[in-house]
């Protein structure tokens, strides 16, 4: 029996997630993943509006915002049968890239970088071999030994002061941290530009949904009117509105093409032995499609992001997908604190059950609110465990792009980018199903979603030139022209992954609704049949270098870029502890 490892809560992520491993041999043996707080979104929108439906929704919280709103309108839409113009899709596409290029470059660099990144060591860097080991890989500007001594003067006064702020209760100095210190000061630098930078990506938020992170949203179309050729109409879209909007695409571009990219492929260079984590990926792997070239087409060849799922580890094979097949998507609560009827069988989202029942096993130590361990031969977490056609699935970034890989002349692009990064990094295709493959497809579909977004403000533009001005259809707005009963679901790909949405409408008001969101694929326990979630089997036979600094559990873990919030919710006294790292 070896050791028992328990970190509750990762932190870097929203939301609230426990992770428990068995390490034995240095080296991780069984690992399990607990959502640790109750989600009641869905019994909040019973009896409900419908077409207020993404305006809740939105508030799983603050991270996942937008791709929750948009899969509510889609799933409204669906049940009512409504087509939305072609203006309502290109500003949508704009929103949702805008949403994943966001959430991209703040996931590599506040989320997840830190785990690759020794902040402490940059202070040991040489200013100047930092200034060429920058201009080396990219033309970025702010590349001078003069500015990255006074970044590294900078992180010398939070250190001294023993006030890190960002930086606080790193593993720094654990030797699984690899990069030269030159290569940490680049990287804590561009930290802080990201930091800078990130807020401009979702001034499109703001353009088009008059706010950020909540943005408005409308069953129908988008709430924003195009007024191109006269002042006035408060909220309009105007040529101003539309030149800034491609002014930050193409700034977004840039910072990908100078800063990111080139951050992954340097750092990647230094981890290229570290192919752990890799799971479920290339096993079984789910996503749904995102970003629609046409209007009111949900078809997968219609889709930007590609559609399909890959299971049993057979990559030649790639299967159709449709979200209202009940034989498809299954929850299931064997070890969920849910309650089913039968909970041997799983439920389609269209018949969800969303009811608690926290009832903790006969060998759990500890109290109902203070846990000393987990009896996970019983229930274990307040996440559900979804299922395709039964098999366990890993969403996300890395899903996507190997779907993409593997179809090369639907997406030529994807599989000459993959290529490219294998080349560059000198590692073989098989070293995408890892850690270090499911970070970098993040970055290279966030270069991607950076020429579909300049695409959709081309496309904005042209239509609108061609005198189409239309951002809504409000034809079947008035609940008298809905028929009494009707069910739809709505899908997006969301940066993390897979998301769907499912309603069913009675009398105008919501009579069910589930939603089926990419950390509850990923984050999922066990099911009826033993098998392990995402997260779960990513951790198997993970190094650590020291158990009471698991930095590599956290790595892996980061990569998925977890979002709890939408799984789980949490509320916390002032003051109380943050996180415990527990070996036993």
């Amino acid at each position: 029996m070896g050791q028992r490892i328990t970190i509750d809560p990762i932190t870097r992520i929203e939301g609230h997630l426990r992770i428990d491993c068995e390490v034995d041999g240095g080296k991780v043996t069984d690992a399990w993943a607990s959502g640790t707080m109750w989600r009641g979104v869905e019994q909040i929108l019973l009896g409900r509006d419908p077409r207020d439906a993404w305006a809740i929704t939105q508030r799983f919280c603050g991270v996942c915002t937008t791709v929750h709103a948009i899969a509510s309108v889609r799933t409204v839409e669906n049940a009512l049968g409504l087509e939305i113009p072609k203006n309502a899709q290109y500003i949508r596409n704009l929103i949702v890239i805008a949403h994943a290029l966001h959430d991209h470059i703040v996931h590599f660099y506040h989320l997840h970088a830190l785990d690759w990144v020794d902040v402490v060591s940059a202070l040991k860097a040489d200013p100047k071999r930092t200034s060429e080991l920058a201009q080396s890989i990219s033309s970025w500007p702010n590349s001078s030994p003069g500015y990255f001594r006074d970044i590294q003067n900078r992180l010398k006064k939070f250190v001294e002061s023993g006030q890190l702020g960002p930086f606080a209760n790193g593993y720094w100095g654990n030797p699984a941290y690899k990069l030269p210190a030159e290569a940490n000061l680049m990287a804590v630098t561009h930290y802080l530009e990201a930091l800078d930078f990130q807020k401009e990506i979702v001034k499109i938020h703001t353009i088009f949904g008059g706010k950020n992170p909540h943005p408005n949203w409308l069953v129908g179309g988008v709430p924003c009117p195009i007024n191109v050729n006269d002042v006035g109409a408060v909220g309009a879209i105007n040529m101003e509105r539309l030149n800034q909007v491609r002014y930050i695409a193409e700034r977004a571009r840039e910072f990908h093409e100078q800063v990111y990219i080139p951050d992954l492929l340097a750092i990647g260079g230094f981890y290229k032995d570290w192919l752990y984590g890799g799971g479920l990926s290339g096993k079984s792997m789910l996503s749904y499609g995102d970003i629609p070239r046409r209007a009111n087409d949900t078809s997968a060849a219609n889709l930007l992001l590609p559609r399909g799922a890959i299971i049993n580890g057979d990559l030649s094979k790639i299967h159709s997908v449709d979200i209202k097949d009940p034989e498809q998507v299954q929850e299931f609560v064997t070890h969920s604190w849910y309650k089913y009827a039968d909970e041997t069988k799983g439920l389609h989202p269209w018949d969800g059950v969303t009811e608690p029942n926290y009832a903790l096993g006969p060998n759990h130590k500890g109290t109902k609110t203070r846990w000393e361990a987990l009896d996970e031969s019983a229930k274990y977490s307040w996440i559900k465990a979804p299922r395709w056609r039964g098999h366990a699935m890993e969403v996300g970034p890395l899903s996507r792009m190997v779907l993409g890989y593997l179809q090369p002349k639907e997406f030529p692009w994807i599989r000459e980018t993959i290529d490219g990064v294998l080349k560059k990094l000198d590692v073989p295709v098989t070293a995408l199903f890892s850690t270090l493959g499911r970070t970098a497809a993040r970055a290279i579909e966030s270069l991607y979603c950076c020429d579909q977004q300049l695409a959709a403000v081309d496309q904005l533009v042209a239509n609108i030139k061609a005198g189409d001005t239309a951002t809504a259809n409000v034809e079947k707005w008035e609940p008298s022209t809905w028929p009494k009963e009707c069910k739809g679901a709505g899908f997006t790909e969301a940066p993390r992954g897979a998301l769907g949405h499912w309603v069913k409408i009675r009398d105008g008001k919501i009579e069910n609704y589930q939603c089926v969101v990419p950390t509850t694929w990923n984050g999922s326990p066990r099911d009826a049949k033993g098998q392990i979630g995402a997260f779960e089997a990513s951790l198997m036979n993970t190094p650590l270098a020291k158990a009471d600094q698991p930095l590599e559990i956290l790595r892996t873990i980061h990569s998925f870029d977890p979002c709890l919030a939408c799984s789980t919710h949490v509320m916390s006294p002032e003051g109380a502890e943050l996180a415990q790292v527990t070996v036993r």
